[in-house]
C-alpha cells in the first residue's frame, strides 16, 4: 500500500500546481480572444511596434466594440470589479517606484497602452506589451504591481461586443 500511496499524492500534487491561475474557462469570451491574439505574437512587433498597435490588433481580430483611440471598451474601477486576463489598461503620465535588492527604480509611462496577460497571486499583473524599454517595438511580458504606482492615472477596459 505505501509504494502506491506515495506514488498517487506526488501525481494528484503534481496535478494541482498544474493548474494555471487565471484558467481560461472563466474569462469573458472576448477577453479569451484577445489573450489568443497576444499569445500568438509575444515575441514579435505588431505592425509599428507602438503599444498602441498591439491593443488594436488584439481587438479588432477579437471584434470587439471600441472608439478606434484610447477607450478599449467598457471602462471599469478595479478597486470595485475583478481585473481579468485580456483586460486593457491606458497609462497617463503614470510614474512607479519600487525597490528590487537595495536599489531603488523609478519609470514612467506617459502615454501608454497595456494587456493585461495574467493576475499574479500578489495582487500584480503580468502585462503584454511593447514598445518598452525592455522588448523594444516586439511584444514582451513584465510584471507591474498597481501599489508601486505613485503618481500618474490608469484606465481599466473590459472588451466589449459589437
Amino acid at each position: 500500500m505505501r509504494k502506491t500511496l506515495y506514488p498517487l499524492i506526488f501525481i494528484l500534487t503534481g496535478a494541482l500546481l498544474a493548474i494555471p491561475v487565471n484558467a481560461a474557462d472563466d474569462l469573458p469570451v472576448l477577453n479569451r480572444k484577445v489573450l489568443e491574439y497576444v499569445e500568438s505574437v509575444i515575441g514579435e512587433q505588431v505592425d509599428r511596434g507602438e503599444c498602441w498597435d498591439l491593443a488594436y490588433q488584439a481587438l479588432n481580430r477579437a471584434e470587439a466594440k471600441w472608439d478606434g483611440r484610447y477607450k478599449y471598451g467598457r471602462e471599469f474601477n478595479p478597486k470595485r470589479s475583478e481585473v481579468y486576463p485580456g483586460d486593457l489598461i491606458q497609462f497617463r503620465n503614470v510614474k512607479v517606484r519600487y525597490r528590487e535588492g537595495n536599489t531603488i527604480y523609478t519609470e514612467t509611462m506617459d502615454h501608454h497602452t497595456a494587456i493585461v496577460y495574467r493576475i499574479l497571486e500578489d495582487g500584480a499583473f503580468e502585462l503584454a506589451h511593447q514598445n518598452t524599454g525592455f522588448s523594444g517595438r516586439t511584444v514582451g511580458i513584465s510584471k507591474f504591481d498597481p501599489g508601486t504606482v505613485v503618481s500618474g492615472r490608469m484606465w481599466f477596459y473590459r472588451p466589449q461586443k459589437q
